[in-house]
């Protein structure tokens, strides 16, 4: 066999393969990462494993991550990879409880700040500091009857 046939790993790459396997270009960079947080025992040929999905489902990687919360405090979860759809900011974002209350945060906030970009009247209002005061006032007085029902 000619060094030629083979491809990055030294993988043989078939010339009459079905499926076309193209070369990375120069100027990418291929990262390898350890999934886990566990280092292996010993390197393991795993043989037969002929998809993605397929490595996933073998290795089951999975990694614990500590979050800071806005108090300074540390939220642990487990994130874990059934695809490569997992490591995007949606996967992750879906696994996580602490990511998701963020977002909707984040979501909350834009609506707040589109609201206060389109109502005049609440821009007006904002504008005369005696308004100011007394709508916040007011804001503030909600937020302390919701933390009442709540306790």
């Amino acid at each position: 066999m000619a060094f030629d046939d083979r491809g990055i790993g030294g993988q043989v790459r078939p010339t009459e393969a079905s499926e076309a396997i193209a070369d990375i270009p120069q100027n990418r960079t291929l990262l390898v990462e350890q999934l886990t947080a566990d280092a292996p025992v010993k390197p393991e040929i795993v043989e037969g494993l002929k998809t993605v999905e397929e490595v996933f489902e073998h290795y089951q990687p999975e990694l614990e991550v500590a979050f800071e919360d806005a108090e300074g405090g540390e939220v642990e979860e487990t994130l874990k990879f059934k695809n490569l759809g997992d490591f995007g900011k949606k996967g992750i974002i879906a696994q996580s409880a602490f990511l998701q209350d963020l977002q909707m945060q984040q979501e909350n906030y834009q609506q707040f700040i589109k609201f206060l970009r389109s109502n005049k009247i609440l821009q007006k209002m904002l504008a005369d500091p005696d308004a100011k005061a007394a709508y916040l006032a007011a804001l503030q007085s909600m937020i302390l009857e919701i933390e009442a029902t709540e306790s």
